[in-house]
């Protein structure tokens, strides 16, 4: 049973360093970061379980990405600045980037939650297609623990494979795909203009290597650049110009990464004319030069870190 492995899981953690068990009752942390964020349409930050003290808190503060949390025992509050939501077992909140909340376990009572935080380019509509938002964050299930087992799927799983990334992403997008069924609608008519941001993306897709521009992408798909700027605000929060370069960006880490290219052929391959802006621009979103990027993501690869707090 899902319940029963994290009890097992959470014995393990809490021994010292004699192996002898101290308290079950104390604070439980296993948590699981990812320092690049190579896939642009969607991509896992982190992802855990968390049996927390009396009161522990985060916040108030802000996000950079979207993240779940779903209770499994215990209580606690989940404050998004509009209402304060009073919950349990089974219910589950969604945290939106860039706005400001703060949770809190019950001080009798403190809960344990498992998570998810991701973001990218199919982040906001995904979620959108859950009904989940700012003004509605919280949904409750408790028929059965498929919730549960998705993020179990998730935090427990073998990072070490070459397959590690496809196979987080497939674990995401399944627990998306869950809270699409249970509690997803149809998004309303006005977003439909979603079809001009997915014909913008196959058109990056197809001619990124290319000297193109966003004249060049409002032109091909029919709009304005302006209208083209606000649907991929509305769709991504992403102006389009910075889309196609973290798009031009990504796939030249995709080249080094691969091996068997110079900086300044996937300077050259991903559209970029000058290497010295491309390093410079690489740096930026990779927090590498490109000249070290393929190395740390090696020793990266078998690095990531579990918390305990």
């Amino acid at each position: 049973m899902f319940l029963q492995s994290i009890r097992e899981s959470t014995i393990i953690h809490i021994k010292n360093a004699e192996g002898v068990v101290k308290n079950l009752e104390t604070e439980f942390k296993q948590s699981l970061k990812f320092p690049y964020h190579d896939n642009l349409g969607l991509t896992v930050y982190s992802c855990g379980i968390h049996s927390c003290h009396p009161d522990y808190a985060w916040g108030p503060g802000m996000r950079d990405h979207y993240l779940i949390h779903y209770i499994l025992s215990g209580k606690g509050t989940y404050n998004n600045g509009e209402h304060c939501y009073a919950l349990g077992p089974g219910d589950g909140f969604l945290c939106e980037p860039d706005k400001t909340i703060v949770y809190t376990a019950d001080h009798d009572d403190p809960w344990k939650y498992c998570w998810v935080g991701f973001n990218g380019a199919d982040a906001q509509r995904l979620v959108g297609l859950t009904s989940l938002s700012h003004e509605n964050p919280v949904f409750h299930y408790d028929q059965d623990d498929r919730l549960a087992k998705r993020l179990e799927a998730l935090y427990e799983m073998d990072n070490t494979l070459l397959s590690s990334d496809v196979r987080r992403l497939s674990n995401l997008m399944a627990f998306l795909a869950e809270l699409i069924d249970l509690f997803g609608k149809a998004p309303p008519e006005h977003k439909r203009g979603y079809r001009y941001v997915e014909k913008s993306v196959r058109f990056i897709d197809f001619n990124y290597s290319r000297s193109i521009n966003i004249d060049d992408i409002a032109a091909n798909v029919g709009i304005s650049r302006s209208h083209l700027y606000r649907l991929f605000m509305e769709h991504f929060s992403l102006p389009p110009n910075e889309y196609l370069i973290r798009y031009r960006i990504s796939k030249a880490a995709e080249m080094l990464e691969k091996g068997g290219i110079t900086v300044s052929e996937a300077a050259f391959s991903s559209g970029f004319s000058d290497q010295l802006y491309f390093s410079r621009v690489f740096k930026k979103y990779k927090g590498v030069p490109p000249s070290k990027y393929a190395a740390l993501r090696k020793e990266n690869a078998k690095d990531v870190t579990q918390h305990d707090k």
